[in-house]
């Protein structure tokens, strides 16, 4: 069985995120980048069918020179090689852009099973997955929890509403997006680092774009600015009570008359 994993590189959770000089993006240079973790869960379970099935595992990465970190972390992982579809603006594109892009590279692949994250942690669209499969003409299954390989077919295990799941079985090829948490993610080995220094990077170019050019495009990015403050009200209970009751009628305006009563009343109650 071939599986081709797409992965995509996303800022860190522990940088502290910086607005370009246009702000319609990050700023690339000063950014602290990594796998994205819902990619992470396919890598892992792409990995732990080829343990259990044999084949082969392809990393594939869209975007600028700087995804062959993701890449080579793949490898390192246990992926057998890897392909670079290339294109500086692919990584703040809209879902059909990359998605086009990663189905034309699939093709080359001709892989049985795709594996993508259920969604990206920047964007998070949840889009890329079913878009890819349409593009690519494969079945597909979203929010996967559970995979069973068989011959010709793939049985996955999907995430409903309200704690219930669903099992369906899917003919080969298809496309699966992965749910977060899946398995427990393995690391890079030292001797799976130095094997993926011998590993090849396939690199393609992105298919041209379609007439009109992108479906979404990004108008500005802002940081989220801190809009609650805490205030700290001095005073008696008694005073304080009263106090309270006034801030939030006038002030956060939560309150009406018959409200602001009630709480006023109980206040003055023993032991309030």
């Amino acid at each position: 069985m071939r599986i081709a994993v797409c992965l995509k590189q996303v800022v860190t959770r522990e940088w502290h995120v910086r607005v370009n000089a246009s702000g319609t993006w990050v700023r690339d240079d000063e950014a602290s980048w990594g796998m994205n973790e819902p990619d992470g869960c396919a890598l892992e379970t792409a990995l732990r069918l080829k343990d259990a099935h044999g084949g082969e595992v392809v990393a594939i990465s869209a975007g600028p020179a700087r995804v062959t970190q993701v890449l080579r972390e793949a490898l390192g992982r246990g992926a057998d090689r890897a392909v670079h579809v290339t294109g500086d603006d692919l990584a703040s594109a809209d879902a059909f852009t990359v998605a086009a892009a990663l189905a034309e590279a699939a093709r080359g692949v001709a892989p049985d099973l795709v594996l993508t994250g259920l969604q990206s942690d920047d964007q998070g669209f949840a889009q890329v997955g079913g878009v890819l499969a349409e593009r690519a003409g494969m079945a597909h299954a979203t929010i996967i929890v559970g995979v069973e390989a068989g011959d010709g077919h793939v049985r996955v295990k999907r995430e409903l509403e309200g704690g219930w799941f669903q099992w369906i079985t899917l003919p080969l090829p298809a496309v699966l997006t992965i749910q977060s948490g899946i398995h427990q993610l393995r690391y890079a080995t030292l001797k799976g680092i130095m094997a993926a220094k011998k590993k090849t990077i396939d690199v393609v170019a992105a298919p041209a774009r379609r007439e009109g050019g992108p479906g979404v495009r990004v108008l500005s990015v802002a940081v989220p600015t801190r809009a609650k403050q805490i205030r700290l009200i001095d005073g008696s209970p008694a005073e304080a009570a009263r106090e309270l009751v006034r801030a939030l009628r006038e002030d956060a305006r939560v309150l009406g008359p018959g409200d602001a009563a009630g709480v006023a009343a109980h206040a003055r109650e023993p032991g309030a």
